[in-house]
C-alpha cells in the first residue's frame, strides 16, 4: 500500500527529472516548500533535509533519437515520476506544465501552479534576427510538431530537422552548424540564466506557445492537494490562465501528434484566450479567440477551463482530422 505522509509533514520529498533545467526549476520550488515548512530558504542544508529532491530518469530522457510521438507522447516525461508518487516514494513532483498530458492517472492531481515565467518561444540563430530573415531553404531545428507547423505556415520553404536533447545539447548543435536556427522555450532559458541568448522572441498572440508553457505543475496525490505547503505554492492568475489553455488541450485531445498552441492572459476580471491548431505541414491553420468574465463567478477556474474547452471544440469541429499527424 502507498505510504501516506502525515497531515503536517516534517519532510516533503520532491520528484524531478535530472536535467539541468529540471533541477534549476525544482530548486526554486524546493526553497518555497522549505519556507512553508518553517525553514530558512537560504539555509541550503536545512532546505535539503526537509525538502530533498529525488532525481528520476524518465523514458523521455533516455530516448533522444526520435520524436516523442513515435515513442508514446509527452507522458513519457512524467510516467516514472508519477509511478513514484503513487507508490509513496515521493510526496510531490515538479513538471514543466507543457509536458503534462491532459489526463492524469487516477488518484493524482495538479495541486499547485506557481507564478508563471515568460511563456513565449525564443528564436535563436547564428545570424538572422527573426524567422522571417532566414535564407531560403534554411534548416530549422526542433522536436516540437507545434513549432514545426507554425514555422512552416509562415515559411513553407524551411527544412525542419529533428533536434532533441536538453538545452545545452541543442545550443551546441546550433553552434556546430547542424541547424541555422532553433526554437526554445524562453522560460527555460531564463531559468538557466541564458535568456540573453535569445535572438528574438515570438509574439504569443501570433503564434501561441504550448498550453501551459512557462508554468510549473506541482503534482501530488489527491489526498494531499490542500496541505498547507501545497497552498503556499499557488498563484491564482497563473492557475486561471493555464486552466483556459489546458481546457483547449483537453477538448482537442491534443498530444505530440497534434500541433496546438494556446495563449491566455488576464485583463482585470476577464480571461482572454487564443487557440490555434495546424496541419503538421503548416499548410492549414485554424484559430479561435474568446474571453470569459471571471470576477463575479463562484468558480473562476472552471469558467476559464470552460472557455478553453469551447474554443478547442470549435477548432476540432472545423478542422477534423486535418490537424492530426
Amino acid at each position: 500500500m502507498p505510504t501516506q505522509p502525515p497531515a503536517h509533514p516534517s519532510q516533503v520529498r520532491i520528484g524531478a527529472r535530472g536535467s539541468k533545467l529540471s533541477l534549476a526549476q525544482t530548486g526554486t520550488v524546493q526553497r518555497r516548500i522549505a519556507a512553508a515548512l518553517g525553514v530558512d530558504p537560504s539555509d541550503q542544508a536545512e532546505v535539503e533535509r526537509v525538502a530533498p529532491i529525488v532525481v528520476i530518469t524518465t523514458t523521455g530522457d533516455r530516448i533522444q533519437d526520435r520524436r516523442l510521438l513515435e515513442i508514446g507522447g509527452k507522458g513519457l516525461f512524467t510516467k516514472e515520476i508519477e509511478e513514484a508518487l503513487m507508490d509513496g516514494r515521493i510526496d510531490c513532483a515538479v513538471h514543466s506544465m507543457k509536458d503534462v498530458p491532459a489526463a492524469l492517472p487516477e488518484g493524482l492531481c495538479i495541486a499547485a501552479i506557481p507564478e508563471r515565467e515568460d511563456p513565449r518561444d525564443a528564436f535563436l540563430s547564428r545570424g538572422p534576427e527573426r524567422l522571417e530573415d532566414l535564407t531560403q531553404g534554411a534548416i530549422l531545428g526542433t522536436a516540437s510538431l507545434r513549432r514545426q507547423a507554425q514555422c512552416l505556415h509562415r515559411r513553407p520553404d524551411l527544412q525542419v530537422q529533428l533536434l532533441r536533447g536538453n538545452v545545452d545539447t541543442r545550443l551546441a548543435k546550433l553552434a556546430a552548424g547542424e541547424a541555422d536556427a532553433i526554437l526554445l522555450a524562453y522560460a527555460g532559458l531564463r531559468r538557466l540564466g541564458l535568456g540573453h541568448l535569445a535572438t528574438s522572441l515570438i509574439d504569443p498572440k501570433a503564434a501561441p506557445p504550448a498550453p501551459g508553457q512557462g508554468a510549473l505543475a506541482i503534482e501530488t496525490r489527491e489526498a494531499d492537494r490542500d496541505l498547507p505547503w501545497v497552498q503556499a505554492l499557488r498563484c491564482e492568475p497563473t492557475t486561471l490562465a493555464v486552466a483556459a489553455e489546458r481546457g483547449a488541450l483537453t477538448a482537442l485531445e491534443a498530444s505530440c501528434k497534434t500541433p496546438i498552441g494556446a495563449h491566455a492572459w488576464l485583463e482585470g476580471g476577464t480571461c482572454k484566450l487564443i487557440v490555434e491548431a495546424l496541419s503538421p505541414d503548416g499548410r492549414l491553420r485554424f484559430r479561435h479567440a474568446g474571453e470569459a468574465e471571471l470576477s463575479q463567478l463562484a468558480d473562476p477556474q472552471e469558467s476559464a477551463r470552460a472557455l478553453g474547452i469551447s474554443l478547442g471544440e470549435a477548432i476540432k469541429a472545423e478542422a477534423g482530422d486535418a490537424i492530426v499527424l
